[in-house]
């Protein structure tokens, strides 16, 4: 009679966690590369659905290979040989990912033009071979459990559970602890090193001898990292200086230092400046930040400086809109809300984002509409800038977002929002005020010189676009020139506000669409040659 192994013997306990750490190491290397791409690519649609797509595909690979692997060789080892390898090259995945993202986004010019091609082409070379070798893990696990054929579907239901669970752990591990706290590079090393450690005890158990000669993959990763991670993932821009770089639960950072001694806020992708500090003041003018400064004077005239009392923000970054608004009206109350914390500390770190600077200012560290929901103040102005070339998060753009903030505002309140576009589309621009005309009388739009910005501004009174000229021409003489400077770029470069006939709502707004069919259009029509230009 042939003996059989009890599924609670520990062969099978330590089977068992190896397939509950590769199911952790799955998803948890999926949600790393979307912060690996990210840091060059953005976050954008397009590469989630690349990331997600190609490794759900590799896994169906792995699946097939592995079923048939393990019929042909049934046995521990040849299961453990799979693991090790499997973890030394998704150790590889961070020392290999900088000079191929950066061949890969380069292949195509342009701001964007790398962005899908890119992104496939990184996914596609890095990540083939170590999510394959993990999709052979749980089949094989199931043959090597299989004893008895009257166990088939329980013993292959408890693997598939156990693998799940892993998955589970590796959904929120790598999201709330460890990316936040060690960074997306030693994020992967960390989970690689765990799946080599239990494929390394393993086969111990079994192969003393043959388990020493594995330990050339972790030396080799140590010698790899040694060489590679002391630089940083971006070069600064020609003749600038990195000041600052830290990786953070939602961004790659970047504070970046001109000859000037002017300071630049970069986030991922490094396509946008999202703030700027300069020495003076008055030089962050003629950008898209000085624009939100003309917003409450498309009330009705006389506007005087003396009724703006209050302003929320929406997107606050590195506080360029906020410091500009403290140089022109004092310590107004200022109310910054920016979704990550890190971002927050790089502002008070290099940008004046402090006490001293703005005395007025409050920071929030939160989802820009759950937290523009918890504030009692109502507000002159509620600047909405969360644009993240070239998109802004949906729930920021839909008619029940802008009720709330209309609740928000005051008797003259204004709300003011920077929206993509380029030369020769619209379609966001339009779309975002026929969805602004849902909830306020008027809606108006200044394209800012050279770049591929619209400020819309909607207000809570009818209003005339000729009111901004009116004001400006009653401005006091003793009005600061940085205002009188920015109102006056205001009325140059007053647009038709045309509203399309798309309305975005939070059943539907399919923003990320639309951008992505403007960005290629953009491609296609040589839009490329633009970039240069702005």
């Amino acid at each position: 009679m042939t003996a059989t192994i009890s599924p609670a013997s520990p062969r099978y306990t330590y089977l068992y966690l190896c397939v509950f750490v590769s199911g952790m190491v799955t998803l948890a290397v999926e949600l790393s590369a979307s912060r690996l791409l990210g840091s060059v690519f953005g976050t954008s649609n397009i590469v989630w659905a690349n990331v997600i797509g190609l490794i759900l595909l590799f896994l169906t690979v792995g699946y097939f290979i592995g079923g048939r692997w393990a019929d042909r060789s049934p046995r521990y080892e040849t299961f453990y040989h799979i693991i090790l390898w499997s973890a030394f090259l998704n150790a590889l995945i961070p020392l290999v990912a900088r000079p191929i993202i950066r061949t890969a986004s380069g292949a195509v010019a342009g701001a964007e033009a790398g962005l899908a091609i890119g992104s496939f082409i990184s996914i596609l070379i890095l990540f083939s071979a170590p999510i394959t070798l993990l999709g052979c893990l749980s089949p094989f696990a199931i043959r090597l459990a299989m004893n008895n054929m009257a166990d088939t579907g329980k013993t292959s239901g408890r693997i598939y559970a156990i693998s799940t669970l892993g998955s589970l752990i590796g959904t929120f591990l790598p999201t709330l602890l460890l990316i936040p706290e060690l960074g997306t590079t030693l994020t992967f090393l960390v989970f690689a090193a765990l799946l080599y450690i239990v494929g390394f005890i393993g086969l111990w158990r079994i192969r003393r001898t043959a388990a020493l000669r594995w330990l050339w993959m972790p030396l080799t990763i140590g010698v790899l990292a040694a060489l590679v991670l002391n630089s940083p993932l971006r070069e600064p821009f020609p003749g600038a200086v990195l000041l600052y770089e830290n990786e953070s639960a939602y961004n790659y950072i970047q504070v970046q230092q001109d000859a000037q001694g002017n300071r630049y806020l970069y986030l991922n992708e490094g396509q946008g400046i999202h703030s700027q500090w300069s020495p003076d003041t008055a030089a962050d003018n003629h950008r898209t930040w000085s624009f939100f400064l003309t917003a409450p004077y498309f009330n009705p005239p006389p506007f005087t400086p003396a009724e703006v009392d209050s302003l929320a923000i929406i997107g606050l970054a590195g506080g360029t809109i906020a410091r500009q608004y403290t140089s022109v009206y004092g310590s107004i109350p200022i109310d910054g809300i920016e979704i990550d914390p890190a971002i927050i500390e790089a502002g008070a770190l290099y940008f004046d984002m402090n006490a001293t600077a703005m005395p007025g200012l409050t920071t929030y560290a939160q989802d820009g509409r759950y937290q523009i929901n918890q504030l009692d103040r109502r507000y002159t102005i509620i600047a909405v800038d969360a644009y993240r070339p070239p998109y802004i998060p949906w729930h920021l753009t839909t008619v029940e977002f802008f009720q709330e903030v209309r609740a928000r505002l005051a008797d003259s309140g204004v709300v003011a929002i920077n929206v993509g576009r380029t030369q020769t589309d619209r379609r966001l621009v339009d779309a975002l005020t026929a969805t602004l005309l849902q909830v306020f009388p008027s809606v108006h739009a200044m394209d800012v010189p050279y770049s591929f910005n619209t400020i819309l501004v909607a207000t809570v009174q009818p209003t005339q676009p000729d009111n901004l000229a009116h004001n400006l021409s009653l401005m006091p003489a003793d009005s600061s020139p940085l205002l009188r400077d920015a109102l006056t770029w205001g009325v140059t470069q007053l647009v038709p506000a045309v509203p399309s006939d798309l309305i975005f709502t939070d059943d539907r707004a399919p923003l990320e669409t639309l951008v992505d069919s403007l960005v290629l259009n953009f491609l296609l029509t040589g839009g490329t040659e633009q970039l240069g230009q702005q």
